[in-house]
């Protein structure tokens, strides 16, 4: 598995310390840390996500490092996004520079500079990716019961979502229909209206999405093949949303793109779990 880095948001194409640095000074806090500070701790509630300038992070869980965070990078960013716990400890390996960003700031980061959000996306997307596949390998796919994805977008939204997608008409289709192939190319995510969809990777069923929920966004952030299967469990109507569509999306409605950050984030949350 030693193709497998975790530790590299600089792999995704779409990355770029420069902007992330400028969204982070132009909004944050600038924070000093001396070698061995605790910079958060595991479990405690997340209220700041953190881009570092200067210096190594460790990322701790229980006593077990999971992750170093070099300069360039951030971290801290899932549980403020979720609002849930954090579910690893941060401590510095040497003296630390870092600027850090609120939830509140952090939602004004993305509407000043859509691309910031795109960013993010990419990375918790190539996590997902690593995660998914680490998972498959040792074979801790969940088998047992798949992941109940949450609403999404609440009704307000999906209705200023209708509005700017008239000129792409929703598609119902029957159950047990075949909506996207894991491996083909991603053309379109898609919005569940009506209905609910299972998700398949590999053999195993990871999730149930219903009304309100989404799949199939992963391919159009990266624009790499599907990384799994989704096939309508009962007659459902979808908004598809192509990439033209979903960058538009992105760059006029933040609170689209801060809802589809938090599912991701949640996605990604639940699927690390199953690495215990």
């Amino acid at each position: 598995m030693d193709d497998l880095d975790f530790t590299r948001p600089a792999r995704s194409e779409i990355y770029d310390p420069a902007i992330a640095r400028s969204c982070f000074e132009a909004l944050g806090e600038a924070e000093s840390f001396a070698e061995g500070a605790p910079i958060f701790a595991e479990n405690e509630a997340a209220d700041r996500m953190y881009f570092l300038l200067e210096g190594d992070v460790r990322l701790v869980r229980g006593r077990k490092t999971i992750d170093i965070v070099k300069a360039g990078e951030i971290f801290g960013e899932m549980a403020v996004i979720t609002r849930h716990p954090r579910s690893a400890g941060a401590i510095a390996r040497g003296a630390c520079r870092a600027v850090s960003l609120d939830a509140q700031r952090f939602e004004r980061a993305i509407q000043n500079t859509p691309e910031f959000a795109l960013m993010l996306m990419s990375i918790m997307i190539n996590r997902l990716r690593l995660t998914t596949t680490l998972l498959a390998r040792t074979g801790k796919l969940p088998e047992q019961s798949a992941r109940e994805a949450g609403k999404v977008f609440d009704r307000a939204l999906l209705d200023e979502l209708a509005g700017a997608l008239k000129q792409r008409p929703a598609q119902r289709h029957l159950p047990a229909a075949v909506i996207m192939r894991e491996g083909e190319s991603g053309l379109f995510m898609y919005i569940v209206i009506e209905g609910r969809v299972a998700v398949w990777v590999k053999s195993a069923l990871v999730e149930r999405v219903g009304p309100g929920g989404i799949f199939g966004e992963m391919a159009l952030v990266d624009q790499s093949s599907r990384a799994a299967s989704a096939q309508a469990e009962t007659e459902c109507v979808l908004q598809p949303i192509s990439r033209s569509d979903f960058l538009e999306l992105v760059t006029s409605k933040p609170a689209f793109a801060v809802s589809l950050l938090k599912a991701l984030a949640e996605r990604l949350r639940y699927m690390i779990s199953q690495q215990r």
